[in-house]
């Protein structure tokens, strides 16, 4: 049994006992600790198994969610399995968790469950106003393995239905933000089906989300993804944005890297900030 999401602690504390030497790295990270001290309190681990971003931004955003987003409203949610699967025969070939090799309908089935989960635990915790009992609801839902993994499925079927969606628009001419053209220009994925392939599937299994999939997901989710890269302390990209020109009605998450491999989450913030 682990924890998905650690106890928080305190920053500094967290900082000193990870990075004792005095090596240029080390005196790097500690300066980057001491900035997002500046703004948060505490820091929480998150347990890292390749779907830590995943973990990471999805706890965030459930924490401070004060309602259901429109598009967890909308009808045509449960839908999508089935409308992409009908349009696009190779997401046949979607792996779903430890699951390999199931059938068509099946997979169908199993993904619009996992947008229906998505839906309720967002609709529940975002209707509790106390926020220690809303934190509460979080750290329980995250301790149970079997709704948490199939929240990441959902994650991911929606980071695929915006990158469709995003590949359509380009081919028709319409206006894409720049990452879209970066995640196709890839070798690995010049398009949704090699994406998927090359990529989603593997998310959570082989490999984490790499940089130009952070867009996709915080494009899926409609929120922007602040992230401290500590490693980049001092340089123009110690905080990143994804996007980089948000929507100015996107909630932000904030999360922490030290090497855009591994997310942790900062909490408690100190004084109000903008961003």
């Amino acid at each position: 049994y682990k924890l998905s999401v650690s106890p928080e602690m305190d920053i500094m504390e967290y900082c000193r006992k990870e990075w004792r030497g005095n090596t240029p790295v080390a005196k790097r990270m500690r300066k980057g600790y001491e900035a997002v001290a500046q703004k948060f309190a505490s820091i929480r681990r998150i347990r890292g198994d390749n779907y830590c971003a995943f973990r990471a931004t999805l706890f965030q955003a459930l924490s401070q969610a004060a309602q259901l987003p429109n598009w967890l409203q909308s009808e045509d949610l449960t839908m999508l399995p089935e409308n992409l699967l009908n349009k696009y025969d190779w997401i046949k070939q979607w792996q779903l968790k430890r699951k390999p090799g199931k059938k068509t309908g099946e997979i169908s089935d199993e993904i619009k469950e996992y947008l229906i989960l998505l839906r309720k635990k967002w609709k529940n915790i975002s209707e509790i106003k106390d926020p220690i009992e809303k934190q509460e609801a979080c750290d329980k839902l995250f301790k149970n393995e079997e709704e948490e993994y199939s929240l990441y499925e959902a994650l991911k079927f929606l980071m695929l239905n915006t990158a469709i969606e995003l590949y359509n628009d380009d081919k028709n001419g319409r206006r894409v933000p720049v990452f879209s053209w970066l995640l196709f220009a890839r070798d690995t994925s010049s398009n949704p089906c090699q994406l998927m392939h090359n990529h989603l599937n593997h998310i959570g299994h082989t490999g984490g989300l790499e940089q130009v999939e952070m867009f996709l997901l915080a494009y899926a989710l409609q929120y922007t993804i602040q992230v401290y890269r500590l490693y980049k302390y001092s340089t123009d990209e110690f905080i990143t944005l994804y996007p980089n020109d948000p929507e100015e009605d996107w909630p932000v998450v904030t999360l922490i890297t030290e090497d855009d491999r591994h997310y942790n989450i900062p909490v408690r913030m100190c004084q109000e900030t903008m961003l």
